[in-house]
């Protein structure tokens, strides 16, 4: 198993593409969210293509390094297998990929990606109690949980069979983070007035997109989350 794998920190966790920065730079961004403490990546787009996704990993994986983290801060693909197996062959350091219950299976990541990448899996809290109880999560290294709030950087997310958009209460997040036995990031419109009542369910951290992508001033943005988790 990597280090990195080893010493996964998903306590403050940025997500984003080229649709959630307001026409700024990807890597620029990501690297003022790494300066100020976030501790984990996803390049997620529904936009770009896989050459430009390939490109995207570079750029953040090149800041990491440059910063001195790159085997501290994991840089994960959301959802595009082929990207990550595409960005590797060309050297650049992506540490794993995260999907959802309806994507690519674990086991299929796992099996092509190896034993010491990193492989997330997301879905509404009240869905992954039930898994929980009843998977063998061997091949996870932590579950995404969400939505807190409504979010229009994925409007379906939390969507029931009737179109209507389900949030997640703490007390699911407490058990949630009570029974699982990998650590559980949480996300879907969390605002820095949210995480000491997040911090309280016991789960192991916050993941934003337009909190940190889309705000006026990326940095304030990014110090005023991460300080504000830590001293929760």
């Amino acid at each position: 198993m990597s280090n990195i794998r080893q010493k996964l920190d998903i306590s403050a966790y940025l997500v984003l593409g080229p649709e959630n920065t307001l026409g700024r730079d990807v890597g620029e961004i990501v690297k003022v969210a790494v300066e100020c403490g976030f501790t984990c990546v996803q390049v997620r787009s529904k936009v770009a293509s896989a050459k430009e996704m390939i490109s995207l990993c570079r750029d953040c994986a090149k800041f990491i390094s440059e910063l001195g983290k790159q085997d501290r801060v994991a840089l994960l693909v959301d959802d595009r297998l082929d990207v990550v197996l595409a960005a590797r062959e060309e050297g650049i350091k992506v540490d794993g990929i995260h999907v959802g219950q309806s994507d690519i299976p674990v086991s299929v990541c796992r099996k092509f990606l190896g034993e010491d990448s990193i492989v997330g899996l997301s879905a509404p809290a009240s869905r992954l109690i039930e898994y929980v109880k009843n998977t063998d999560v061997s091949d996870i290294d932590y579950f995404g949980a969400g939505p807190l709030h409504e979010t229009q950087t994925k409007p379906d997310c939390g969507v029931d069979e009737n179109g209507v958009v389900i949030t997640r209460t703490f007390e699911e997040l407490s058990e949630l983070a009570k029974i699982s036995p990998i650590p559980v990031v949480v996300g879907g419109g969390v605002k820095v007035r949210d995480l000491a009542s997040l911090k309280k369910t016991g789960v192991d951290g916050f993941f934003v997109v337009s909190a940190v992508a889309s705000a006026e001033d990326p940095q304030k943005a990014s110090s005023e989350l991460v300080s504000t988790w830590n001293q929760a």
